[in-house]
């Protein structure tokens, strides 16, 4: 089985992060390719991020020439394009944010979401309402740092756990890591908090991997039906 993994930003070292806990997570049997884009945000962080950055990972995908691929992993938290690779691909796509809530809402009554910036509470609640899991979800609470400041370890965990305590202050029965950039995390922070810590990378792969066992894709029916037959221009078209 091979799961492509789609990073929503452009930079490298990230998606080797991510990847890193990707296979971590993938069973025997399973690997795992990561895409990173090739024009887009350098760190995805607020709307017009988001939607620059949607467009480039469906572009990735689109001119995506490898190896066949039997699902799609997006790792990017509360960012926009997953209903538009579910119209593009035939294969099933799992994003990180959902598949990270609806885990945690297997193993607690409600759960919070600890990310990076505050300005990212607007979208990733509005892609958990989306996906259905809004109403268990006691918090999205920011820890302050940029994306890219998640490579100090040190810093990154101290910044969390002060943020974990205003999640669970709100209810949260279990954590949900708010960025890909955070995987790993888990493990250093699952044990102090005394509470199950979900990383939203290692629970879409083995979503991804369950469904491609259970023979499950997207439907066709309905709302993501392929998309329609049209001419669709891609870029900037060449000035003649």
């Amino acid at each position: 089985m091979r799961i492509v993994v789609t990073n929503c930003n452009t930079t490298q070292e990230m998606t080797e992060e991510i990847v890193r806990g990707a296979r971590v997570a993938a069973g025997p049997g399973t690997s795992v390719t990561g895409l990173t884009p090739a024009w887009g945000p350098e760190s995805a962080e607020g709307w017009l991020d988001s939607y620059l950055s949607a467009a480039a990972v469906l572009d990735t995908l689109r001119t995506y020439d490898g190896p066949p691929y039997d699902a799609v992993v997006m790792a990017g938290f509360g960012e926009h394009g997953r209903e538009g690779v579910r119209e593009l691909v035939d294969v099933p796509v799992v994003d990180i944010t959902e598949a990270a809530a609806h885990l945690a809402c297997l193993l607690g009554r409600r759960y919070g979401v600890v990310t990076t910036l505050e300005r990212s509470r607007g979208q990733i609640e509005d892609s958990l309402e989306t996906a259905g899991v809004a109403r268990n979800c006691a918090a999205v609470v920011g820890t302050g740092l940029n994306v890219l400041d998640l490579g100090d370890d040190e810093r990154t965990e101290t910044a969390f756990l002060a943020a974990a305590e205003r999640a669970c202050a709100a209810g949260a029965e279990v954590l949900v890591l708010g960025c890909a950039g955070m995987t790993g995390l888990q493990r250093a922070v699952g044990e102090k908090l005394g509470l199950p810590v979900v990383d939203g990378v290692a629970a879409a792969v083995k979503l991804a991997e369950s469904m491609v066992a259970l023979g499950l894709t997207t439907s066709r029916v309905g709302s993501y039906a392929q998309a329609l037959p049209k001419q669709r221009v891609w870029g900037r078209p060449e000035r003649r």
